[in-house]
């Protein structure tokens, strides 16, 4: 069983936001070897979508994450969603998918008339694009791994 948690900077308990690092340090920065300041001083300001198992044991265990930047403090002034992963032992439970849709529901829900911004890995291009994103530029390298800009229109 999992549960999906909104919570602001203020909100996380120190046992939340230490398995948030750890989950997004060993996901971006030891499984995919980039080397790279991950803590990048946006967390205060923005929500963070969790989703965590609850029946595995007494202590609950983070199984995926996802940052959303509001637009004011993002640099395309569009409410992004970042920092998307799914740990280790919970792949492959289309877990993913569903934390994207409550991230961009609450997008929709917060900012209802602006676009999402979403800075994606190639390799989950058709993943974003079954979701209703749409590829916008040329591919550029992110701490040497293919990206896209990749935007959502409000409501579609």
């Amino acid at each position: 069983m999992h549960k999906f948690i909104l919570q602001s900077f203020e909100q996380l308990t120190a046992r939340e936001l230490y398995a948030i690092c750890q989950a997004r340090e060993a996901v971006f920065v030891v499984e995919q070897a980039c080397a790279y300041q991950e803590l990048d001083g946006l967390d205060n300001d923005c929500l963070h979508l969790q989703c965590w198992d609850t029946a595995t044991s007494h202590e609950r265990q983070l199984a995926a994450y996802a940052r959303i930047i509001p637009p004011t403090i993002h640099s395309m002034g569009l409410p992004a969603i970042g920092r998307v992963l799914t740990t280790k032992d919970y792949r492959g439970r289309d877990l993913g998918r569903e934390l994207m849709q409550q991230a961009i529901g609450i997008c929709h829900s917060r900012y209802p008339t602006q676009t999402i911004y979403i800075s994606a890995q190639t390799y989950l291009l058709e993943f974003y694009q079954s979701l209703g994103f749409v590829a916008q530029g040329d591919v550029y390298l992110e701490d040497d791994i293919p990206h896209i800009d990749m935007l959502l229109e409000p409501n579609a």
